[in-house]
This record gives structure tokens, C-alpha cells and sequence, in this order.
């Protein structure tokens, strides 16, 4: 239970602007060894940045005057907390990737224009159109409507409330960090060796590792499983999992492996791609 804790908020102090400092950052430690052991948490950071998104939404859910654009107020700000709490840390993956891949059709200059901090045109249009997309699915969930049964057995048509999209923002932040991970296991590591903090994160990830990552998952999709239907689960899942097999086509394409910024993008296009299959299904 203690190595777990250790791996866990080191996670979380590397993946999130959460302060892990003083002696409790002394007692955690810092290592390669255990940077390569806390990728297994990366599903449970996204049960934190999750479970504030969901926190965010359904609060200012309650707070604002009722209409038909609260949803979409709730869902834009609610993305704003992910951010904050992540330091865009994903975000930031997305726009590199974009850059390089956009910038040039040459894999060594790909990957050097990766390298660069600054934001190009491809990485602008990227970050736009991946939070544009985020917000508007997240808003059409908070306005959609389906069908409920009551006490009765009646088939009745309601809106769907609050507690809904909270569900599909904790899933989505869960199964989103979850799926990244095997590209670790699939693809090698392309990026610079010397100078990338990701690399022993990186490095080949174990069997247990990635079981204890999906254990993050499942558990996380049972939590949820009430509040939609087992078709809802399976089509946002389904989706994610097809959105995970572009982006690892994509990359053995143009860079023959991986990147950190590439598991960035990667937990991007997956958190999208799972809005929108749980739209479909609706």
C-alpha cells in the first residue's frame, strides 16, 4: 500500500499542477524506476481531473439560471478546471504534434519541430477545433433528451439531467488516459533520449502495470454503468478505442514510434472521440 501511494502521487505530481512538495515530495522520492511504475496510475489521475470536471459541471449546473445555454456555459468551464488542474499538460502534447506532423512530411524534421515550445498554425488549429469539439459534445449531452422508464413501466421523453454528463466527464477522463498506455507497450519511444523527462515513463510498460492501469478503467466504467446503458458504455468505448488505432497508425507512419507529446494527443483525440460515440448512442 505504500509503494502504491508513492507511484500514485508521484503521478499525480507529474501529470497535474497539484503541489507534492516538502517532506511529503521527500517521502514519495523521485526515480526512473518509479516514473516507469506510476504509468500504471495514469488512469487514476484521470479519477481526479475527472471527478473536478464533474464536480465543476454539476455545481454550476445548480448555479445558473435555468436555459437552455447552461449546459453549455457549464461544459466550457467545466473543460476550464480540467486545464487548470492539468496545466494544459495534454493540451500542450496535442499542439507539438499537430506542429510537427503538419509542419513537415519528413519524420527527423517532424519530430524537431515537436521539440519546439512554441505553438504554430497547425497547433493552434488543433487546440481550437479539440476544445471547440469538447465543449459543443459536452453541451449537446447536457441538452440531449431520452428515454426514461418510471415507476410505473411508462416510457416517458425527459431531458437528461446534470448527473448524466458528470458520468460521461469521469468515464471520459478515465478511459482516455487508460488507452494511451498501450501504445507504450506496442510502439518504441522515438523522442529525444537525452533531453526528454518522459522517457523513463516511456520505457517498455510492464504486463501488471498495464492490468493495474485497466483496473483504474473498469473499475471507473462500473462506478458509471447506472447512469447509462450498457450500449452508451460500449459505443463511447468502441469509439475511443477506434480513435486509439488511428492515432497508433498514424504515428507508426509518419514517426515509426512515440513520442510523450504523441501520448498527449493520443488522450486528446480519445476523450473526444468517447463524447462522441456517447452522442451517437443517444
Amino acid at each position: 500500500m505504500s509503494q502504491f501511494i508513492r507511484h500514485y502521487l508521484l503521478a499525480v505530481q507529474f501529470f497535474t499542477r497539484i503541489p507534492v512538495t516538502g517532506r511529503l515530495a521527500e517521502w514519495v522520492g523521485c526515480s526512473p524506476v518509479m516514473l516507469r511504475a506510476s504509468a500504471a496510475h495514469f488512469p487514476g489521475i484521470g479519477w481526479l481531473v475527472g471527478a473536478a470536471a464533474a464536480g465543476v459541471y454539476v455545481l454550476l449546473l445548480a448555479l445558473l439560471p435555468a436555459s437552455p445555454f447552461a449546459p453549455l456555459v457549464a461544459a466550457a468551464l467545466s473543460t476550464v478546471a480540467t486545464v487548470l488542474l492539468t496545466g494544459g499538460f495534454h493540451e500542450d502534447g496535442l499542439a507539438d504534434v499537430a506542429d510537427g506532423l503538419g509542419g513537415s512530411s519528413d519524420r527527423d524534421r517532424a519530430l524537431e519541430i515537436m521539440k519546439d515550445s512554441r505553438v504554430g498554425a497547425f497547433g493552434a488549429m488543433a487546440l481550437v477545433l479539440a476544445l471547440l469539439s469538447k465543449v459543443a459534445l459536452l453541451g449537446l449531452l447536457g441538452s440531449a433528451e431520452g428515454t426514461l422508464t418510471d415507476t410505473d413501466g411508462a416510457t416517458l421523453e425527459a431531458p437528461f439531467n446534470g448527473w448524466l454528463v458528470a458520468a460521461a466527464l469521469f468515464a471520459a477522463h478515465v478511459v482516455s488516459r487508460a488507452l494511451p498506455l498501450l501504445l507504450i507497450r506496442i510502439l518504441p519511444h522515438v523522442g529525444d533520449v537525452a533531453g526528454s523527462k518522459s522517457k523513463p515513463l516511456a520505457d517498455q510498460i510492464t504486463l501488471p502495470s498495464l492490468g493495474a492501469a485497466f483496473l483504474w478503467c473498469f473499475l471507473a466504467l462500473a462506478l458509471v454503468s447506472t447512469a447509462f446503458t450498457a450500449v452508451n458504455l460500449i459505443a463511447a468505448c468502441s469509439f475511443s478505442v477506434l480513435a486509439l488505432l488511428w492515432m497508433g497508425r498514424l504515428f507508426t507512419r509518419r514517426l515509426q514510434g512515440f513520442t510523450g507529446d504523441c501520448l498527449g494527443a493520443t488522450q486528446q483525440v480519445c476523450e473526444i472521440a468517447f463524447y462522441l460515440g456517447l452522442a451517437l448512442s443517444l
